[in-house]
């Protein structure tokens, strides 16, 4: 896995990319009670913002970590935003993703960044 300095996370699967926000995003914004993912097919580029979440604490915007297109949203954290408190790293993942260029993958944080990151 590697992650951004935004507190996403990039699992590598075949030739898609999931994406999510890490434990510690979640934990820092509170009870999820919102979110608006971006429509499959939606072609991204670094740093755009493509997901809104809302918590009881603060709305923030997800950027897209990589250049690439949207292949799947995750649903299942629309209907229930509670979702993404209860397992980022797993089942609340929020989208997938076909990357440009792979290589972009290699300017992120691996784990032990990142956990130097938010230390």
């Amino acid at each position: 896995m590697k992650y951004t300095e935004e507190h996403e996370w990039l699992r590598p699967e075949g030739d898609v990319v999931v994406v999510g926000i890490t434990e510690h995003a979640a934990e820092a914004l509170g009870d999820l009670v919102f979110v608006e993912l971006p429509e499959p097919g939606t072609k991204v580029s670094k740093d755009d913002e493509i997901v809104v979440i809302e918590s009881v604490k603060a709305a923030s915007d997800i950027l897209a970590p990589l250049d690439g297109e949207i292949v799947e949203v995750n649903e299942a954290i629309v209907e229930d935003p509670t979702l993404v408190n209860q397992d980022p790293m797993g089942e609340a993942w929020f989208f997938k993703m076909k990357v440009d260029d792979p290589s972009q993958m290699d300017d992120l944080l691996d784990e032990a960044a990142y956990k130097a990151l938010i230390a």
